[in-house]
C-alpha cells in the first residue's frame, strides 16, 4: 500500500492512491485523526456487511458513528474510541449483527487492531 500527500496551503493536502483522491484539511474539512477514524468505520462497516451477507442477514442500511476521547498531553492521541452502529435490520437478527460486529472488531479490522494498541474500542448497536 502507497499513498502520495501533497501540501496544497495552510493545513490543507491532497492524498492519492490508485488514481483515487482525498483532501485532508484540519481547519476546513477532515482532518488526520478524523480521517482515521472515518479508516476504523470503514474498515469495521466492510467487514459486518460482508459478514451479515455471508449470514445471509437482510438489512437495508448501515451507518456509523465514531468518536474518540484525547489525551489532555502533547501527543494528543486516541484514549477511548466509541462506535454506534445503525443498522436497519429486523430486530429479531440482533445477534447475528452484533456477531458481525464483533467478528470485525475483534477479528478481521486491521485499523481496529492497529487503534487497539493504544485505545480501547467499544460499540452499541442500535436496530432500527
Amino acid at each position: 500500500m502507497k499513498t502520495t500527500t501533497t501540501w496544497k496551503s495552510g493545513q490543507a493536502y491532497d492524498s492519492f492512491q490508485s488514481g483515487a483522491k482525498i483532501e485532508i484539511d484540519s481547519k476546513n474539512g477532515f482532518g488526520p485523526k478524523a480521517l482515521l477514524l472515518s479508516g476504523l468505520a470503514g474498515c469495521s462497516g466492510i467487514d459486518v456487511v460482508e459478514i451479515l451477507e455471508k449470514m445471509r442477514v437482510p438489512f437495508s442500511g448501515l451507518s456509523i458513528d465514531a468518536e474518540a476521547e484525547q489525551t489532555e498531553d502533547l501527543p494528543k492521541v486516541f484514549k477511548t474510541i466509541h462506535l454506534t452502529f445503525h443498522v436497519k435490520v429486523d430486530k429479531d437478527q440482533e445477534d447475528k449483527v452484533r456477531k458481525a460486529i464483533d467478528l470485525s472488531l475483534e477479528k478481521y479490522c486491521g485499523v481496529a487492531a492497529m487503534l487497539r494498541k493504544n485505545s480501547s474500542i467499544e460499540y452499541t448497536l442500535k436496530i432500527e
